[in-house]
């Protein structure tokens, strides 16, 4: 078994896999991760590899306690990777990004993917059919678009994502949710699409805490997979201990 551990910007998840299957997942308050890794190795004794991904700062305190109590991978760009990294910077690749790239290169193998990560930033990765990644695009996530409106305005009020079907909106409130909403949907949408023009045979994932909100509203055909870059990492455990 193999205890997955992915810091991303607002939370984080831990996950427990026994080969491909997701036994157990849980999203918690970033300060607490080192008492409820305990707990996990608690209830799951035979786990004894993990692996860690974080966009956030991972001190090494709390690096060398993790590895007195488990066989540690730190994911990091110069570890194997299942894919050939053609971004012109490799050193400044987020390594969420690896991870998604990762599962990608392991589940759609000779075929054009591109993965949207819908979190506190929206990312953009493209693999394609020759395995190579290529690059992509990062934009502000749901959550940031409604802050930035509220935070550099002197009058809009802090709304949250709300349902609404409408793109006419008749009041202050309607009319934010009108633009974030419709703003982000049309982006996705308008990506995908040039993505489309070039490549014709083009696999879409979307992932991330906001799938569930955006995939319904999306245009484009996708697969939606919420644990996708924890499946990622999962794989890059696999590659990089057996």
């Amino acid at each position: 078994m193999n205890l997955i551990i992915d810091i991303g910007n607002t939370r984080m998840k831990l996950a427990v896999y026994e080969e491909n299957s997701c036994l157990s997942k849980l999203i918690i308050p970033k300060e607490d991760f080192l008492k409820n890794i305990k707990k996990i190795l608690t209830e799951y004794p035979v786990i004894k590899k993990g692996i860690i991904s974080s966009v956030d700062f991972f001190s090494k305190n709390e690096e060398n306690e993790l590895k007195k109590i488990l066989k540690l991978t730190i994911v990091s760009t110069s570890m194997l990777l299942p894919f050939k990294n053609s971004y012109k910077t490799p050193e400044t690749l987020g390594l969420d990004r690896i991870a998604l790239i990762a599962a990608a290169a392991d589940q759609y193998q000779k075929k054009n993917v591109l993965v949207i990560d819908a979190g506190t930033c929206i990312t953009y990765d493209f693999l394609n059919s020759k395995n190579e990644y290529l690059g992509g695009a990062i934009s502000p996530g749901l959550t940031i678009r409604y802050e930035a409106l509220h935070n550099l305005t002197a009058k809009l009020p802090l709304l949250k994502p709300g349902d609404s079907d409408f793109f006419i909106g008749n009041s202050t409130e309607s009319s934010i949710h009108s633009g974030v909403i419709n703003g982000l949907v049309n982006e996705i949408d308008g990506v995908i699409q040039q993505y489309q023009s070039i490549y014709k045979d083009l696999t879409i994932i979307l992932t991330g805490g906001d799938t569930n909100f955006l995939a319904k509203r999306l245009k484009s055909s996708i697969f939606a997979n919420s644990n996708f870059l924890l499946e990622g990492l999962n794989h890059l455990l696999k590659i990089n201990t057996d």
